[in-house]
């Protein structure tokens, strides 16, 4: 079967902006074929905003995201593989879905499900939370 990260992902933005909240997604600079600003990027991750009043042409395809965006008033064409795409929540209270492995899609932590749920709990307080839902 195909991934279901992409319906998801298009799914998620769906229900986040019917819900008037801001979308914004978890991406891994480090995957093959992203192209983000590098001056934004830390820890190897980007957030972005992509909501319609932040980005412009909002392809969520397949096999990527494609948008435009202003990042310090400098315009940009991002290109994000699904398989870069890490979450996806609504930043007003964090809800959403942080992707797990999938077949023919690297472990976006490496290290396997329990670690990621215990890296949850040991995130300060105040900032959006994210939880694996299987």
């Amino acid at each position: 079967m195909s991934s279901s990260r992409p319906y998801l992902v298009r799914a998620l933005n769906e229900w986040i902006l019917d819900n008037d909240c801001t979308p914004y997604i978890v991406v891994d600079a480090g995957v093959q074929g992203v192209q983000v600003p590098t001056e934004h990027v830390a820890n190897g991750q980007i957030v972005l905003n992509i909501s319609t009043g932040a980005v412009r042409g909002l392809v969520i395809g397949n096999g990527a995201i494609e948008f435009s965006a202003r990042f310090g008033g400098v315009p940009m064409q991002v290109f994000i593989p699904l398989q870069a795409v890490l979450a996806i929540y609504a930043k007003e209270n964090g809800e959403g879905m942080v992707f797990g492995s999938e077949p023919g899609f690297p472990d976006p932590d490496g290290d396997g499900d329990d670690a990621s749920a215990q890296k949850a709990d040991e995130r300060p307080s105040g900032r959006p939370t994210l939880k694996v839902v299987k």
